[in-house]
């Protein structure tokens, strides 16, 4: 999932590399009269999720000194998944474990596997955008840990100050503005195929646009009734192959790394780049004096109404193995975390990319601009959720269709089409009804 491997991204662009399993001794003996002694599996073993686990769980014993917290991590990506599915079904999963939202969490059958967690304090904070990627028909079961991120558009603010533009809510302005950048002189486009993965954002970052038309649309794909290859999701097909049509790409795209787009967009070398704000964190390393000259905006939309893409926070889930005598500490655990205290631990972790999915957490002032602007549309109820958070279907190879879509190999409709039947192959392969 797309979610997922940008989770690893996002630890490889704040750096280090993976840390072994770490086991944290209480403060007190757990031994002693009234102890508790529960485990923590992190979400995964790259510096940033063994950090948090780690930081969490240190935090949490000082407010909770009865409590020991022995912190296990695991590997990424589908080692990682296959773990949890494996414990989750012989009963031997941690008491609290750190996982995907969306997708990835329906798989695990919360409904019989994890504790609903639907009436407990924090859940009246959580924004509906989150609720929606770990609940079920029969209750919510996870708590938010870490920022959201939007996908969208990354622009270098001081450029549009000097030509005198204004952020575009349709596609017409989006390429009127990006006509008057490259009659300046400077790459209205970043585009950066060098990473595969780059390539897909005008069509997974139009999502919450196609939501906002059509709440239906992610339930109708998921069922085999509504395609790319139709209005109005052939929309981030088309705009992939006018960028190219209409020159207004950067020469070397084909080749160009994202750590360099990134580069290129904060000296106001290039000035939109089509991406997810979760980079964000790379541009402090390479480029921390220019962090605050990048601002975002969604996804221009033919309806002059446009809505940010939202990829969700992570989820903190309970087994329903975990026994009677650890529960409560588990919860407390959980509940631990959008505390005041466990809000600031995630904002010592990382660099923001996004806004919090709960309002027990703020951003620090100190967060990137471009944050603020993600703000806006959250605040405006502007938001919708990316669609691998509402469907299981995603075709593998979307990155490398968009590439051809935006090299001018294939128009769009033939890229459309390339697409949903790879979204069919994906589909039957799942064994989903109704393909």
């Amino acid at each position: 999932m797309f979610a997922r491997r940008t989770a690893s991204r996002i630890a490889a662009i704040i750096g280090g590399t993976a840390m072994l399993a770490a086991t944290l001794a209480a403060c007190g003996s757990a031994s002693g009269s009234g102890s508790t002694t529960i485990s923590l599996l992190a979400g995964g073993n790259d510096p940033v999720n063994t950090k948090f686990a780690n930081d969490l769980a240190t935090a949490f014993q000082k407010e909770n000194p009865s409590i020991t917290v022995k912190v296990e991590t695991r590997p990424g990506g589908t080692d990682g998944d296959n773990l949890i599915k494996t414990r989750l079904s012989t009963g031997e999963m941690n008491d609290v474990f750190l996982y995907n939202s969306g997708s990835l969490f329906q798989a695990l059958h919360p409904d019989s596997q994890l504790q609903p967690l639907t009436d407990e304090p924090w859940a009246k904070d959580l924004t509906d955008d989150f609720k929606k990627t770990v609940s079920t028909d029969k209750g919510l079961y996870g708590a938010p840990w870490g920022t959201t991120f939007d996908g969208g558009i990354m622009y270098n603010k001081k450029v549009y100050a000097k030509l005198g533009l204004s952020v575009p809510k349709t596609w017409d302005e989006f390429i009127s503005n990006s006509e008057k950048i490259k009659a300046a002189g400077i790459t209205p486009v970043i585009q950066s195929y060098g990473d595969t993965w780059t390539s897909q954002l005008f069509v997974l970052a139009d999502f919450a646009n196609i939501s906002a038309q059509n709440p239906n649309w992610a339930s109708d794909y998921t069922n085999n009734k509504a395609k790319y290859s139709n209005p109005p999701a052939l929309a981030g097909f088309t705009h992939t192959r006018e960028i190219f049509d209409k020159g207004l790409m950067n020469k070397d795209y084909a080749s160009l790394t994202n750590v360099n787009a990134l580069k290129m967009l904060a000296t106001g070398k290039g000035a939109q780049y089509p991406m997810i704000t979760s980079v964000i964190g790379n541009v402090v390393q390479s480029n921390p004096d220019q962090v605050n000259d990048i601002g975002y905006f969604a996804m221009p939309a033919d309806s002059g109404d446009p809505h940010a893409t939202v990829w969700a926070a992570f989820g903190a889930y309970i087994p329903k193995s975990t026994t009677d005598d650890k529960l409560a500490a588990a919860k407390k655990l959980v509940a631990f975390i959008n505390s005041a205290k466990g809000c600031d631990i995630q904002n010592s972790v990382g660099t923001p990319a996004g806004p919090f999915a709960t309002s027990a957490c703020k951003v620090p002032d100190s967060a990137p601009a471009l944050v603020k602007d993600e703000l806006k549309y959250q605040d405006a109820k502007k938001t919708g959720l990316a669609l691998e958070f509402l469907s299981p279907i995603k075709g593998p190879n979307l990155e490398k269709i968009l590439i051809q879509v935006g090299s001018g190999i294939s128009t769009d409709k033939e890229g459309a089409a390339l697409y949903d039947q790879d979204v069919k192959a994906q589909a039957q392969q799942l064994g989903i009804k109704g393909w």
